[in-house]
């Protein structure tokens, strides 16, 4: 099989979905791995590297798309990539299509088969592919919160954990999951005031367990998110519903309830985020401001660590990389179920139930 690994052209995008020792493994399994010029500088990984490793350097994305019966990302294809997918072809990517109607059209149209990295789970029921971004996402937002708390950020001057005689920053998760979970481990020792809200019980009976003393768990409903909201200086949005959209927890209104420069991270954004006002930013321009609450909603966070992302990433989704090579795309997707729960798009079908229902489109087994 002919493996495609383009660069990423996403604004502020530094990572790349395949490391030298990918191209190695495939290679040395009999296949041919086809690497744009430059994909790995923004990871540290300069061409020759890939190289070494045995992959073919071609000078344009096109010319990866143009070959590869396989395409491995890191995220959405772009518009300007949609021309060069064509029928017949599989990529393995982030596509969050829940998010993006327009993204999800083009791809039924195009008639390849689209294997999504946050929906494949493992034989625990786990999303070993989501997970390590969410770790990335999950630490940075606090590192990002705790920036644009600042006041030339326009936030409220806050310093996290605070100093003698001057209480810490209050922070509140919403969402007690992978990304809730290091959010709150970063903030813990930032020594801030922590409450983690999440509907699942059990979730939060470990998370009492295994937390420091300054992180609170509470069961989240719409009196204790309002609640929540009146004492937070900084919010973490970090609700997930697998290939779904991200359910609005705070509304526009809420905002309202809110202290002036005070910060909201919505690591949700990817799925269409879990704030009412939350859209889509980016890493030059991350930030806007609506009732005086400062809004951070940068759709690919783990992208600005890229050699940290980069790293993590392909340690978890060469295996996968491998066994579709190995076995083909049909074979695949009929024999390993992983797989089958990846594939979002087939052959110009829906196939997850989830974005079917988002957009009101006809729903394929």
């Amino acid at each position: 099989m002919i493996v495609g690994v383009p660069k990423e052209i996403k604004d502020d995008e530094y990572r790349v979905a395949m490391l030298p020792v990918g191209v190695e493994e495939l290679v040395q399994r009999g296949h041919k791995v086809v690497v744009q010029a430059g994909a790995g500088l923004g990871s540290g990984l300069a061409d020759h590297a890939y190289l070494q490793a045995g992959a073919e350097l071609v000078a344009s994305g096109k010319d990866v798309f143009d070959r590869a019966d396989l395409i491995v990302k890191v995220k959405e294809p772009q518009p300007s990539e949609f021309p060069m997918i064509r029928k017949g072809q599989a990529l393995f990517t982030y596509f969050h299509f829940a998010a993006d109607k327009g993204l999800t059209e083009a791809m039924i149209a195009s008639g390849a088969s689209c294997l999504a990295y946050e929906t494949l789970r493992d034989a625990q029921g786990r999303l070993p592919l989501l997970t390590p971004m969410s770790e990335v996402a999950g630490r940075m937002s606090i590192q990002e919160g705790a920036k644009y708390l600042e006041r030339p950020q326009m936030g409220r001057g806050i310093l996290l954990g605070g100093v003698p005689g001057v209480a810490p920053a209050h922070i509140t998760i919403l969402g007690g999951g992978i990304v809730g979970s290091n959010a709150a481990r970063i903030a813990a020792g930032f020594r801030a005031d922590v409450a983690i809200l999440d509907v699942n019980l059990d979730r939060l009976r470990y998370l009492d367990d295994v937390m420091p003393p300054n992180v609170n768990v509470l069961f989240s409903d719409r009196y204790t998110i309002r609640e929540q909201l009146r004492l937070a200086d900084l919010v973490i949005g970090s609700v997930l519903i697998p290939g779904a959209r991200a359910p609005y927890l705070v509304k526009k209104d809420d905002l309202k309830l809110m202290k002036p420069g005070s910060v909201i991270i919505d690591v949700a954004i990817d799925q269409g985020g879990c704030v009412e006002t939350s859209k889509p930013t980016t890493h030059k321009n991350p930030t806007y401001m609506v009732d005086d609450v400062v809004h951070y909603c940068v759709t690919n966070m783990p992208g600005a660590v890229g050699r940290t992302s980069t790293f993590a990433l392909c340690n978890v989704t060469l295996p996968w990389a491998v066994l579709l090579a190995e076995k083909g795309i049909q074979r695949a997707i009929s024999e390993s179920k992983p797989i089958r729960d990846s594939l979002n798009i087939h052959q110009g079908a829906v196939t997850n139930e989830a974005v079917a229902h988002t957009f009101g489109l006809k729903y394929t087994a």
